[in-house]
């Protein structure tokens, strides 16, 4: 099913006559309003500590509940990248982001109460100020440091994350 397919009225004028415009957008035959269904932008966190080990958490929430994830989440209207990275470390982890650095970007599909949301995932190594601070929290339901030769891409439950931390580790 493709995500426009959940999208059967105008949201402007309530018209069913909601059709599909091409492959990434709708447009209202009535009043002629038309909605695109780009990406969302989410962040993801790429930090280390001094003995060359990676912050992994483990997914506490749907979707992918239970494998392996690293820091991050979704983009909150009228942030910088920056700022929403170290925003979502600090409501996972308790650390405080002090420097990032934007290393790659790879596209997504995260179902979200069945939803399939196009997104964008934009990976940063990010500086904290103190590990000592590191705890599970919100979407973490365990945060732990692992040697990248240690780790394994195949417990990592989100596409994106896995092709990142591939990219990474190799």
């Amino acid at each position: 099913m493709h995500p426009l397919d959940k999208f059967t009225h105008c949201p402007v004028c309530g018209s069913s006559n909601f059709g599909i415009n091409d492959e990434k957008s709708r447009r209202c035959h009535d009043c002629g309003f038309e909605f695109y269904l780009n990406p969302s932008t989410a962040y993801v966190a790429l930090i280390y500590n001094d003995q060359g080990q990676l912050l992994v958490v483990r997914r506490q929430c749907e979707p992918a509940r239970g494998t392996l994830d690293l820091p991050g989440g979704f983009a909150d209207i009228g942030e910088t990248a920056e700022q929403g990275v170290a925003r979502e470390v600090l409501e996972e982890t308790g650390l405080e982001v002090i420097h990032t650095e934007f290393l790659f970007s790879l596209p997504n599909t995260y179902l979200y109460s069945d939803f399939p949301i196009p997104t964008l995932d934009l990976f940063f190594r990010c500086q904290v100020r103190d590990i000592s601070t590191l705890h599970a929290h919100d979407d973490a339901a365990e945060c732990m440091w692992l040697h990248p030769h240690d780790i394994n891409p195949a417990l990592f439950g989100l596409t994106s994350i896995r092709k990142g931390v591939e990219r990474i580790i190799n």
